[in-house]
């Protein structure tokens, strides 16, 4: 009998002791602030004290590549291009201080794009100081657009409502560029407004992936696909027509990026991508023009001074950079056409070195990563797949860049994101890294950061 009612009197003890512990742990994770910040006077604050740190090495190293760019620039000139270099490192202190210190938001994303963006700025300088002012605009609009799409997608509900106008939006400029511009560079891709040009496409770019995220969130209760799919066989197909064949890959790589993450099924994407192969023979076969702009592919060294010009020269001057470049002014691509275009990563390793080359690169990748690793935290699949899925687009597209110059794979002529000269690539570029933005829960509105601050620690 004594030995029972012991048995029991411990059964109550271990159930009361463990109705204290959990009361303790759910106590410490109510409590729970991740280690970049801290709680003072009630309010949860970010740390400011390593970004201003950051700021300030980042400034320092963009003043030093602007300084850099002065060498050859004509003495009348020199004026200008300081005050607009000058112009954009106060700027970013501008938003360091809106957006870092009033906001109290972490600012990794920001300066990536501030130093990629600078890189852009310092060769336009360099080789046509008389655009750097309209580089420097493409610049501070891409800022502007980034800032409004973090806001404007800090609401679920104007995502969701917002997704039908501006994928109608989206296709509707298109037809309008297939209809109204004309043939530049054997494709028909730009609209031009007097002296003002706009490469709709690149526009685009930022509604293909809003709209197919949207959808996908949304198909987690409808199941159906087949309006994303219209969608994006659209797109591709008036971009197909006007001859843009990279842009059109691009997009059809991000839809296959989309529709993993939407069905993680294997074999659907290679039946996709199948299917895909087949349209690209039959066109080629059946539209002999199509296959005459890739005919220099693997074969640049037999028309050297032809239509393996861009590429060959490409190759030779960035080898000839070596580790830290030739410095800024000092290159020969610079001569050749499009070099702050579509040649722009050759002009990097020749005149800035293949340091810089390769960290431009792993930039690409570190977005991906940072995309993968913050879905895990997104408040909807919306803003896990469209950081995903914009960042597997900046990569994708700067893999075509770069390896299209260099022969590996065919020249198709796309941009290289955040570095070429180009409003419309620009503002597309800044617009992309808003998707990464919003998916990091320090964009969230106070609620939802202390609900996911929660969610972090579990």
């Amino acid at each position: 009998m004594a030995e029972n009612v012991k048995k029991k009197r411990n059964s109550v003890y271990a159930s009361d002791q463990k109705k204290r512990t959990a009361k303790k742990s759910t106590k410490k994770q109510k409590n729970y602030i991740p280690p970049d910040l801290e709680l003072k006077k009630g309010k949860v604050r970010e740390k400011i004290g390593k970004w201003f740190v950051l700021m300030v090495f980042l400034t320092l190293l963009e003043a030093a590549m602007d300084l850099s760019a002065l060498n050859g620039i004509a003495e009348e000139q020199l004026p200008t291009v300081l005050l607009l270099l000058g112009g954009y490192l106060a700027a970013q202190w501008v938003y360091y201080i809106v957006a870092g210190l009033m906001l109290r938001r972490r600012m990794e994303l920001e300066m990536a794009g501030f130093l990629l963006s600078n890189i852009s700025l310092v060769i336009t300088a360099s080789v046509y100081p008389d655009r750097l002012t309209t580089q420097l605009v493409a610049v501070i609009g891409g800022i502007l657009v980034f800032a409004f799409l973090v806001w404007f997608m800090g609401n679920v509900n104007r995502v969701t409502v917002s997704r039908m106008p501006i994928g109608l939006a989206a296709v509707g400029l298109l037809a309008l560029t297939l209809v109204l511009a004309e043939y530049n560079n054997g494709a028909k891709n730009w609209l031009y407004l007097g002296s003002f040009s706009i490469q709709p496409s690149e526009i685009v770019k930022v509604a293909f992936v809003f709209v197919g995220a949207a959808t996908l969130d949304k198909i987690q209760n409808t199941r159906s696909i087949a309006k994303y799919v219209v969608f994006a066989m659209v797109c591709v197909g008036l971009l197909f027509l006007m001859l843009d064949f990279g842009t059109a890959l691009i997009f059809f790589a991000t839809f296959l990026i989309i529709a993993f993450l939407r069905s993680g099924d294997i074999k659907t994407i290679v039946l996709i991508c199948t299917a895909a192969l087949m349209g690209g023979v039959f066109i080629i076969l059946y539209k002999p023009y199509v296959a005459n702009r890739f005919a220099t592919y693997r074969h640049i060294w037999d028309y050297i001074d032809a239509g393996g010009m861009q590429q060959t020269r490409t190759i030779i001057y960035s080898l000839s950079g070596g580790l830290f470049g030739v410095g800024l002014g000092n290159g020969k691509l610079r001569n050749i056409f499009a070099a702050t275009e579509d040649l722009v990563f050759g002009v990097v390793c020749e005149e800035l070195g293949m340091i810089t080359a390769i960290a431009i690169l792993l930039a690409y990748v570190l977005f991906l990563i940072y995309a993968i690793r913050s879905a895990k935290y997104a408040r909807s699949s919306f803003y896990a797949i469209a950081a995903c899925s914009a960042a597997g687009m900046l990569l994708f597209q700067a893999i075509l860049n770069v390896f299209g110059v260099m022969d590996i794979l065919p020249f198709t002529g796309v941009t290289l994101p955040f570095i070429s000269r180009g409003g419309s690539s620009m503002l597309c570029s800044w617009g992309l890294l808003a998707f990464l933005k919003s998916v990091d829960i320090r964009t969230y509105p106070k609620v939802m950061r202390e609900l996911y601050q929660q969610k972090e620690r579990i």
